[in-house]
């Protein structure tokens, strides 16, 4: 019997080689980190960004994640990112190996846009996918389905909207089911909701954006307690981050500000704790031994591209 890890990093972007499968449980794949505008992001020549402009191999795809079921065959995306061409790629690659590119369905958290515009690719300049199952939110349906050119995918059928309901489970096998819930964010366009992913074995929370955690109506350390992973926003490190900018009109939970809430946690749940969403200022999306030290002391982590997680 092969025995995995509960997070395999495996070097998907540079090698593109396929995942082995752990057994036949379902897996989650970390396909992106970056904040929405990757990194490094177009226009920066400051040092978070300047050497990557060199040297693109080391450059971070926008967050999303893949949802595998090597029983079924079938496979899931969490956001469509503008990275969406790579990892669609790498899902793919996944074992088993899929005969086509197109996913199972993908779920939209909210309407920014390193959330749902890579759905630009599903269309007739690209693509001409046929009919892909796209799980939103109301305010995100009408967001896409009155405003084009989002609104020429839904008339031509290259993707199928599907209505999501705060707290309402979305059952994808007699294995696996995915729960929204409502987040406090900057809804300029739609809601922000974070997902529940429920396997046979464990669950997984993935919170890539909200405001601050005292900002919503649940208790984010209960939340942790009850789960087996929590992929969480860690936009930012610490305020004063971006000179020059009001950071209070961008809120995020700082991660210092994270760490320090997460203290109340015991060492095993502060483990589930994988933070992700970085922007291109963030120390800790380039690697920074100062930056992920301070984590990792505090008994968190850093999501990597490329982890790999079995329910």
């Amino acid at each position: 019997m092969r025995v995995f890890a509960l997070l395999l990093p495996v070097l998907f972007f540079g090698c593109r080689t396929p995942v082995p499968a752990p057994s036949d449980a379902p897996y989650l794949l970390v396909l992106g980190i970056a904040q929405d505008a990757g990194f490094p992001q177009a226009g920066c020549r400051k040092d978070c960004c300047r050497p990557l402009w060199s040297d693109l191999s080391a450059r971070r795809r926008v967050t999303a994640l893949g949802l595998v079921d090597p029983v079924s065959g079938e496979r899931w995306l969490f956001e469509a990112t503008p990275d969406l061409p790579d990892q669609l790629s790498v899902l793919a690659q996944a074992e088993p190996p899929a005969t086509e590119m197109r996913p199972d369905g993908i779920f939209l958290t909210h309407a920014h846009i390193g959330h749902y515009t890579g759905l630009m690719h599903l269309g007739r300049e690209a693509m001409g996918a046929p009919s892909v199952p796209v799980f939103a939110m109301p305010r995100m349906t009408r967001f896409l389905t009155e405003n084009g050119p989002w609104s020429q995918l839904v008339s031509l059928q290259n993707i199928a909207l599907q209505p999501l309901v705060a707290d309402s489970a979305i059952v994808l096998n007699e294995r696996l089911k995915v729960t929204p819930f409502l987040v406090p964010h900057r809804d300029e366009f739609s809601e922000t909701v974070g997902f529940l992913i429920e396997g046979p074995q464990r669950k997984a929370l993935f919170i890539p954006d909200i405001d601050k955690w005292d900002r919503w109506e649940r208790d984010i350390l209960a939340q942790v307690r009850q789960v087996d992973l929590a992929l969480l926003d860690g936009t930012f490190f610490r305020n004063g981050e971006i000179p020059n900018r009001d950071m209070s009109e961008i809120p995020h939970p700082f991660i210092e500000e994270s760490l320090s809430l997460f203290s109340a946690l015991d060492e095993p749940d502060r483990a589930k704790v994988h933070f992700i969403h970085f922007n291109h200022t963030n120390p800790a999306i380039a690697g920074d031994e100062g930056a992920v030290g301070v984590v990792q002391e505090a008994g968190c982590r850093i999501a990597e591209e490329g982890w790999l997680f079995p329910f």
